[in-house]
């Protein structure tokens, strides 16, 4: 039994938190171009984006040695002729984060000479699955993705899972303690 209004208020507090876990987006995925080969004249971007599964929340994110290369967020047009007019995005830090805020195709490409030497990539962009039903099971969706990133399902689910667990324990915790 609930022994005081304060109780009930750091009851309350716990259960919505928890249910606020629950139904959280799972965090993003960050795509580093080129992997520990960065944004660098004659690499295969191609090859790295089509073993990459993208979807809409993740973040892509190129890292090059700034005043040397920079990346610029172009139109197919763009993409196909290496010219940066009429440019969507343009960064230059060297350590560049793009969030991925919405589905279809994004084209990158090096501005400062680079995309003529390879310095570009194509990335395609899918929506976020809806949330798996109760009767699909974690196995079932780790062992569907055959690529290092796990897909959408599979992070709704281990979200779930993970805030289903630390409610539980909550629960556990208060029980313990004679708060309920």
């Amino acid at each position: 039994m609930l022994s005081s209004p304060s109780t009930s208020f750091i009851l309350l507090c716990s259960l919505l938190a928890g249910a606020a876990l629950i139904i959280s987006p799972v965090t993003a995925t960050d795509h580093i171009v080129g992997a520990n080969k960065g944004w660098n004249p004659g690499i295969n971007y191609t090859l790295w984006a089509n073993n990459h599964t993208f979807y809409v929340g993740d973040f892509i994110s190129f890292r090059y040695k700034k005043n040397m290369h920079n990346v610029f967020e172009v139109n197919e047009t763009g993409y196909d002729k290496c010219t940066t007019e009429g440019a969507i995005g343009n960064w230059t830090s060297g350590k560049d984060f793009i969030p991925l805020k919405k589905p279809g195709r994004y084209y990158f490409i090096c501005g400062s000479g680079g995309c003529s030497s390879g310095m570009k990539v194509t990335i395609l962009v899918h929506p976020l699955s809806p949330p798996p039903s109760a009767s699909v099971t974690a196995t079932e969706h780790s062992s569907a993705s055959t690529n290092s990133t796990k897909s959408a399902a599979t992070r709704v689910l281990s979200g779930v899972v993970s805030g289903g667990l630390l409610v539980g324990f909550a629960f556990s915790v208060l029980l313990g303690c004679g708060w309920m």
